[in-house]
């Protein structure tokens, strides 16, 4: 393909509203056209590059056992009521009235359309367990949309949701799902460390960010520097057992988001002279 037959619109200067290099790199190589405040077109390179990391995140959800469905972005509002999460779920959810007066929703997130689909077809505790995912545009109505697609307001998500029998098949299941975001983020290049975080207003018991060290980085993370040494590239998927070994692996360090983040035993560790305990954005 030459070039003068493709639409790759480039620009010598970076925009004036673009803070980081990433998002001025992006709209200066004509990869992104911001629309509105949080919001991009994808132009074709750009496009190219997000159907490369689609293709990667697949692979690895389906790796991992979990199988591929598509629910609908625009959502209704009776099953967030029935859950009670409408109310509770707050000013980013976005709430359209259509013509006959039905109030949908703009999906910030899908645990309620995926339940309806799992209790209309799953009748029996032979078909678990069970894992679905779906790759697809979400909005969330972020206060400060900044960072260019870092922290965008419309995006493009994977969500991966398992149905269980009981708790420990539960975590199997966790545990299938930790390992494949490690792999990802080792296909791509990053470095992620897995993050002891709050589960928000998705809700749960156990939940981890996985971070990236980087300059840009808004939100401050407590870890051991031993994380960074486990080799994912030795790992794979095998038996149950074996995954959680991999997992456990990294849970034995200390890390946490600053909302988890616990004072007094980090600052034990670092009195107690641990070299490795550091703080990072």
């Amino acid at each position: 393909m030459l070039w003068s037959n493709y639409f790759i619109p480039t620009q010598k200067e970076n925009p004036s509203d673009a803070k980081i290099p990433s998002h001025q790199l992006m709209i200066r190589s004509g990869m992104i056209k911001q629309e509105s405040a949080g919001i991009y077109s994808w132009l074709p390179l750009g496009l190219k590059v997000l159907k490369n990391i689609e293709n990667i995140i697949r692979e690895e959800q389906v790796r991992a056992g979990a199988i591929e469905i598509l629910m609908p972005t625009l959502q209704s509002s009776d099953l967030w009521n029935e859950s009670g999460r409408y109310d509770g779920y707050g000013e980013e959810m976005l709430r359209v009235t259509d013509r006959h007066s039905r109030v949908l929703i703009y999906g910030p997130t899908n645990e309620e359309q995926v339940t309806e689909i799992f209790r209309k077809y799953i009748k029996s505790y032979k078909n678990l367990p069970l894992n679905l995912f779906h790759i697809q545009w979400k909005f969330r109505d972020e206060i400060r949309p900044r960072f260019g697609v870092m922290r965008g307001r419309e995006f493009l998500m994977k969500d991966s949701y398992s149905f269980d029998l009981n708790e420990v098949s539960a975590k199997v299941s966790y545990n299938k799902m930790f390992v494949a975001y490690l792999k990802t983020f080792q296909r791509l290049g990053l470095k992620a460390i897995p993050v002891s975080a709050e589960s928000g207003p998705i809700g749960g018991n156990l939940s981890h960010e996985f971070s990236i060290i980087a300059p840009t980085g808004e939100s401050e993370i407590f870890c051991d520097k031993n994380l960074l040494d486990i080799d994912i590239n030795k790992k794979d998927y095998i038996s149950d057992e074996e995954i959680s070994e991999v997992v456990e692996e990294y849970l034995k360090f200390y890390s946490a988001t600053d909302e988890k983040h616990d004072s007094e035993k980090f600052n034990s560790m670092v009195k107690n002279g641990e070299p490795n305990i550091w703080k990072r954005n």
